[in-house]
């Protein structure tokens, strides 16, 4: 029988940490019709939530302004539990669901398609408009719910879904193909560790940008090629990276000083995607530079149903891996997310119910 309460991660309001609050008497979820409840076993931290939770998103007028992560008609509400990269074992189905489902280890696509076609013009994520993973339990739509029959733990499958989706929509956005060269900012943390493994699964060669201290995990995931971020001539450094090649596309998840570099580096013709802004989101942009240049620029948000089966169909094949940093209990979430926003590991953080924390491990 399931418990009528849980203990979970409550948001409370737009700030900092301790507006993240661990309760042991949140409710448990109802399934609804055409809803699964999931037991979550594992789920993947993600810079999204920390901005959603700073209220860091800016409006179209104002980049300053305290703003959630949908622009024009926001859906977030407090108190929310935040949680994306949901992983767990389906133990009740909503009305319409088969009651076979029940059982299935699942791994959750956190995107909320609110159009029926490939448009993401109106999307919302799972932690965000509903509530999530950073629970013992989470109610999600049963075709989010995605049945995995893999060897990575749970933990692993937790680092999945944020960043390679992310990822595989940016490359996506770039028409990225084999043979193309892609310089990637941000290359350490979770969704740049994607792209370097997304982009081989491509047959393009990945370059990559990382703080230091990283170049050798980077390069252990497939980067042709790796360069610190703090370099003192960023243009030159690339070019001797890089042989001389041309850059293709620029995969940037950094933003701020570096983004005027990362145009003067492309080729004629080339294409730039982003997804993040860690290091600023307001940049100078040369407007002859990317008029002259004929430069295709790309803003990314989550990914399509066709990008996640890609995502899900890699995972199976065995042709991307996870990059797991480290695990924490979810009753020590605040120490999670400190080391999450320090950027001093490569690849991502999962939190782990406290009851499943020492099983995961010990697997």
């Amino acid at each position: 029988m399931l418990p009528k309460t849980m203990k979970a991660i409550v948001l409370t309001a737009h700030g900092g940490l301790d507006k993240l609050v661990y309760r042991d008497d949140v409710p448990v979820p109802a399934c609804a019709a055409g809803d699964v409840l999931i037991e979550v076993t594992a789920c993947g931290l993600n810079n999204t939530d920390v901005w959603v939770r700073e209220g860091a998103y800016g409006t179209d007028d104002d980049p300053n302004a305290v703003s959630t992560w949908r622009r024009g008609r926001s859906t977030l509400s407090f108190p929310r539990i935040q949680g994306a990269d949901i992983v767990g074992r389906i133990v009740a189905v909503g009305g319409g669901v088969d009651p076979s489902r029940l059982g299935e280890r699942v791994m959750v696509d956190a995107s909320i398609y609110n159009r029926d076609d490939e448009s993401l013009a109106d999307i919302d994520y799972i932690g965000h408009g509903r509530d999530g993973g950073y629970a013992e339990y989470a109610a999600v739509p049963a075709a989010n719910a995605h049945r995995v029959e893999v060897g990575f733990s749970d933990a692993e499958l937790a680092t999945f879904w944020c960043a390679y989706h992310t990822g595989e929509q940016m490359l996506e956005r770039a028409a990225v193909a084999a043979g193309d060269n892609v310089l990637i900012t941000g290359a350490s943390g979770g969704v740049g560790s994607g792209i370097i493994q997304l982009c081989r699964a491509r047959g393009a060669v990945p370059y990559a940008v990382v703080g230091a201290g990283k170049e050798d995990a980077v390069r252990r995931l497939g980067a042709q090629g790796v360069m610190l971020r703090d370099s003192k001539d960023f243009i030159a450094d690339v070019k001797a990276m890089m042989g001389n090649q041309p850059v293709d596309v620029v995969a940037d998840l950094v933003g701020g000083a570096m983004f005027a570099h990362l145009l003067n580096v492309l080729r004629p013709e080339g294409r730039y995607t982003t997804a993040g802004a860690i290091a600023g989101p307001v940049v100078q942009l040369d407007l002859r530079t990317m008029y002259l240049k004929h430069l295709q620029l790309n803003g990314s948000s989550q990914g399509t149903r066709a990008s996640f089966k890609r995502v899900l169909d890699h995972i199976e094949s065995g042709r991307i891996k996870p990059v797991l940093a480290a695990t924490y209990p979810l009753s020590q979430f605040h120490e999670a997310q400190r080391r999450f926003m320090s950027k001093s590991f490569v690849g991502n953080i999962v939190v782990i119910p406290d009851r499943h924390y020492s099983a995961e491990r010990a697997a």
